[in-house]
Parts: C-alpha cells; structure tokens; sequence
C-alpha cells in the first residue's frame, strides 16, 4: 500500500506541512504492522495510511500536529494492554511510533534583476531555499536556479500567495523600494530583508514611520539585509544574506536585540 506516497507529493506539490508516523516496534498483539505508515495534515487529520485505529491513531494524530509546530520527531509508545493505561484499546499489545514533520521549505521572494538579485538567486538555492524572482527586467535564462522567473507583475501581486512562513528579499538597488516595502510589511513574513546601505536604510525606516507603519511592522525588516561580513560584491553580499537566512531557519540569533528565535521557521 503506497497511498501514504500519494499524500506526501500531494502535501510537497501544495507546500503543505504534514507529518509521517511509522510503526518502528510492536510487542504482542495490535492492530497496527511494524513498518506501517500514515500521513497526517497539520491539524491532525489522517491523510492516508494506518497506524492503528480508535485512541490510538487520536493520540498519534496528536503528536504528529505538535511535531508538526516543533518541527521535531516525536518517538511515541503506545500501550494497548489495558483500558486503564495508554491509549485505552485492550488489544493486548504495545507498539512504538515515530512521527517525522515533513516540512515545505519557506520560498524566498526575490524582488530585483541583476547580478546581486542573481547572486542571491544562487546561493540561496544551494542552500535548499525555492526562489521565485520578481522583476519587471528579470531574464529567465539568468536564474537558472530559480523556480520561477516572473516578470510580467509590476504591481508584485504574485506575493498575495505568499505563505506567512517565506521570505522576502527587496533588491531593487533603491528604485522603488520604500514603495514596495509598505505592501510587503503590511503582512506576515518570516524575514524581510532590504539589499541597502546604512544611510538608505535610516532612510527607508524614516519613510515607514511617516507612512504610519506600526513599530512591530517596522522592526521586522532587516535593513541593511544580512550579516555584518564586510561584504562588498554581489557575491560577497549574497553569502551574507543567505547566512542570515539560514540563521532563521536555524533559529540563532544573529544581531543584537534579534527576534529571529520567535520569528523562525521550520
């Protein structure tokens, strides 16, 4: 039986978080083979698969939501031996479950064409990110990394299908930006970083406070974007933001003050 398969690529194809819980051990008699699967959505609900029936499968939907928002595998033991212990189903065995979250990997926006917006392209892929580039200018055949190339959305609204866990990188070199930042900080992002020197980031939060962004909206942009390296090429640069961005996905504070640990990802 491989529907459990079918559910996985389905939940991937759809960016959608889901959880995978296996029959690693079992002890006398349950309902459930070693080995067998099922799939669960992120509110619990099986998919596919079977691990057991009755309490049993509730509690191993349970665990597999928490795993799902802890973005840890849960190893699970079930007792089926009494009414009174465990999962409360006597059938006379116990077995161990381990639920493995399979999460989507947060896609990253990329606002911009040019060598820095193709850099960051590049690195960002390597280190396991989907990228879409948005650019009016922004030539296919110089994103060979990227999942998709869109340049026919002046107004960005393919970011209206954004998942509240991407991420966003405005590297526009200056044009336009302080625009597109207010519609992009006028939502949830994991990050949101500004490809811009010191002095045109002071400028750009000057522009947000008069624009009435709230602070909280403000202090989410990382502006200049990316870790202090000195960086100085598109190259450089783009190995600097990208390693910001795997410190959020990570979950390592990286700048004084950072709430990067309660703004991360899995």
């Amino acid at each position: 039986m491989t529907e459990w398969l079918d559910a996985l690529a389905t939940q991937a194809a759809r960016r959608r978080a889901c959880a995978l819980a296996t029959v690693v051990a079992i002890e006398g008699s349950v309902s459930a083979d070693l080995g067998a699967k099922a799939v669960f959505d992120d509110q619990g609900k099986l998919l596919a698969g079977w691990v057991g029936g009755g309490c049993a499968q509730a509690r191993v939907a349970e665990i597999a939501v928490q795993s799902q928002r802890t973005a840890q595998g849960e190893l699970l033991t079930l007792d089926l031996r009494s009414e009174v212990l465990g999962a409360g189903m006597p059938c006379g065995g116990a077995m161990t479950v381990f639920i493995d979250p399979i999460l989507p990997p947060p896609m990253l926006w990329v606002l911009g064409h040019g060598p820095l917006a193709e850099a960051l392209c590049t690195q960002a892929a390597l280190a396991g990110f989907p990228v879409t580039v948005l650019d009016t200018r922004a030539e296919a055949p110089r994103f060979p990394a990227a999942l998709a190339v869109v340049s026919d959305d002046p107004a960005y609204a393919a970011l209206n299908g954004a998942d509240a866990q991407d991420c966003v990188i405005i590297a526009t070199q200056h044009k336009g930006d302080h625009l597109i930042l207010r519609q992009v900080l006028a939502r949830s992002w994991a990050y949101v970083g500004l490809i811009a020197s010191h002095h045109r980031a002071a400028l750009i939060h000057a522009d947000l406070a008069q624009a009435g962004l709230t602070a909280a909206q403000q202090a989410a942009l990382r502006a200049p974007a990316g870790l202090d390296l000195g960086a100085r090429t598109p190259a450089e640069i783009a190995v600097a933001v990208v390693a910001e961005l795997i410190a959020v996905r990570r979950r390592r504070p990286v700048r004084p003050g950072s709430i990067i640990g309660s703004t991360s990802f899995g």
